[in-house]
Formats: C-alpha cells, structure tokens, sequence
C-alpha cells in the first residue's frame, strides 16, 4: 500500500521525510509503499538495539492495522507487488528522485521493490576505515548466502535465491561506475576513495547531464560497503531485509564479531576480481554456490569459517545471537526457507495462495519477534 506520506501526517501533521520518536525515528524511502525506521542513537548493546527497534515495529504495527488494516513485511522484495501499484515518493525532496529518473529507468524492481537492512560500522581514523572496508569486501562477497531473503517476485519464483541483489546489480546500468560492481574496490586512502569512487562516477553522471544534487555526494554509491564520512561509519548493504528485528540484530553481531576477528589477525585480501565472481555466484546459488574461497569449495563452507571467526571474537551476548546466523548456515537462508515452505503450501492449494500462507506467517514472526526456519 503506497501510504507512507499519508502515516507520516498521521504522525506529524503534515508531510515531512522523517518523523522523529522518543528512541526511533521513520520515515520515506524512494518507493511510497516502503518504510525507513531507523534509532536515534548508535547502540553498544545488541540486546538494547533488538528490544528498542522491535518497540518501534509494533508501535508501527499497531497503527497500520488500526487505521488502515494494514501490516508492515520484512524481507528484500514484496512477492506479489506489480510495478505499476506502487510509485515515487512525490513529496520534499522529490528533486532527487527526479533527477535519478531523467537518467535512469525508476520503473523496474531495482528502484521500486527492493528492501534493505544496512548496517553502520564505526570507524575511528582513516587507517582503521580503509582496512576495515577492504575486509568488508571480502565479506560482503559471501554474506548473502545467509542473509538472502528474496526469493519470490511478482507472484513467482525468481532465478535468483536473492532477486533483490541481482536487480539492485541492474538498476544503474546506463552508469555503471555508480555500482561498480557491488563489491567495492580496494583503496588505500580517503583521497583515492574520493577521487576515483566518488569522483569517477560523478564525472560520468555530469556527463549524463545530472544536476549539481547527484554529484560528488558518498551516498549516492551504490557498492554494497560504502563510506559515509558524514557520520564516520561505513555502511553495509548487501544484506536483505529479514523477517524480524532479530534476525537482522544477529546479522549485525555476526558481521561486528566477524571483523573484530579479522582486524585482529593478519589481514588476506582476495583478489578483487575473485570476490566479484564469487559474489555473483552467491548470489544466484545461495549457500550452496560454488565459490574460489580458500576455505571453499561453496559458500556454506566459506561461512561456516567466518562463523568460527566470529564465534572466537564475539562477546557474550553477541554469542545468542550467532545461533541464528547458524542455523541460517546449516538449513538455509531466509530465501531458501522460503521457497522451500511455499512449494510444500503449493502441493495443496494454488501458487497464489501458497505465497499468501507462507508470507502470512512471516507477518507473525515480525510481530512476535521470531525467526522463521
């Protein structure tokens, strides 16, 4: 339901890009049917940010159901969405989006379905920030096997286990600097971040004829590891929205637990042209893809290293949450336990009604809270 403008003036009175709440704040996304609820503050504690952010679901929730019977839904891609029932957001700032939509063609799934759950890291000074968005790189070439949550679009199975990165891959192609190729580049330095990043893809959009509002801006790129010097953090946005705050807190300690590790030992960077291939393999085939990893030869077992990694530097309370990642490990990614639930509905009733069944209970994890296996 495109009514993210009308909740917000419910909220706030009239419409604005953000409405701020004692802990959380939401508000627009590009699509008018999406919904960005983001804390006010970092948090320290895993446990804090799971039981802050679940508040502001079920706030969310409660007033969606109430006024307009309607729900929020987790996951990277709306299984049942047709283009042409959703659409931009028309309001402030629409500029923006306006000037993207002279360039590049809005009306596909990579700009108009597709849900993301980013994660900030932050970074304390320039040699910390460099390695740890090269060891990202080498991450976030594996993580969607078990962060993959899109298994399904426009009322069918895609070709993809995750269809949201496959068209966020595509969505930019008239620029494709702008992407790259989703896993980021190495870099050494800030200025080489600025100059041939941000620089290189700012030139060629100048010459696509662009406004001044696109150029020489960090978050107008699209790899999946991105440096915002904004808030000295980097970003992460190769993960799938998940089914609950839960999964997407145990994703946050996998990936924290993780790079702690890695910074601590030596650091072994992958040739970058081995992550890329790597990557698009993952994300065709999910765990199960064959991967150049040395700890290969699929992603499962790539992960299965980085989880022991992970486990060794993780704290305490970070441990209850790697449960998760685990289980995602062993039986499958979100996707994949998706396909797997709707194909068994669908032996006993029609494909339509299978997807609702399933994508119903999903609705139950958010509310309560729960992973869905």
């Amino acid at each position: 339901m495109p009514i993210v403008d009308k909740l917000i003036r419910d909220f706030h009175g009239r419409v604005v890009n953000f409405v701020e709440q004692d802990e959380f704040t939401f508000g627009k996304e590009l699509q008018l049917h999406v919904l960005e609820i983001k804390a006010n503050k970092p948090f320290k504690s895993p446990e804090n940010f799971e039981e802050t952010m679940h508040k502001a679901v079920l706030k969310l929730l409660d007033f969606l159901e109430r006024k307009y019977k309607a729900s929020l839904l987790g996951t990277g891609m709306h299984p049942l969405l047709r283009l042409e029932e959703t659409n931009v957001w028309p309001h402030r700032h629409r500029q923006i989006y306006q000037e993207y939509g002279k360039i590049f063609n809005l009306k596909q799934h990579g700009w108009l379905n597709i849900q993301s759950f980013h994660l900030n890291l932050p970074y304390f000074d320039e040699e910390k920030a460099v390695s740890m968005h090269n060891l990202l790189a080498n991450v976030c070439a594996y993580l969607p096997a078990a962060s993959a949550s899109s298994p399904i679009y426009e009322g069918k199975f895609g070709d993809y286990v995750d269809n949201r990165l496959h068209f966020y891959m595509e969505n930019q192609r008239e620029i494709p600097s702008v992407t790259g190729n989703v896993i980021p580049e190495y870099v050494s330095s800030f200025k080489q971040y600025k100059e041939e990043i941000i620089g290189g893809y700012s030139s060629d959009l100048a010459e696509a004829g662009a406004n001044k509002c696109l150029l020489y801006k960090e978050w107008v790129n699209s790899r999946g590891v991105i440096l915002r010097f904004d808030r000295k953090a980097l970003e992460i946005r190769v993960m799938d929205e998940q089914e609950c705050v839960k999964s997407d807190v145990a994703l946050s300690c996998f990936i924290r637990a993780l790079l702690r590790g890695l910074l601590n030992g030596e650091i072994q960077l992958l040739p970058h042209e081995t992550l890329v291939k790597d990557f698009r393999s993952v994300v065709k085939n999910g765990l199960n893809a064959e991967v150049e990893h040395p700890k290969g030869p699929t992603a499962r077992h790539a992960l299965k290293h980085f989880l022991q990694i992970a486990y060794e530097n993780a704290s305490e309370e970070e441990k209850k949450y790697l449960q998760i990642i685990q289980k995602r490990v062993e039986n499958g990614s979100l996707s994949e336990v998706i396909r797997k639930r709707v194909l068994v509905r669908a032996q006993k009733t029609d494909f339509n009604e299978a997807i609702l069944d399933v994508y119903s209970k999903l609705l139950k994890s958010l509310r309560e809270n729960q992973p869905f296996f």
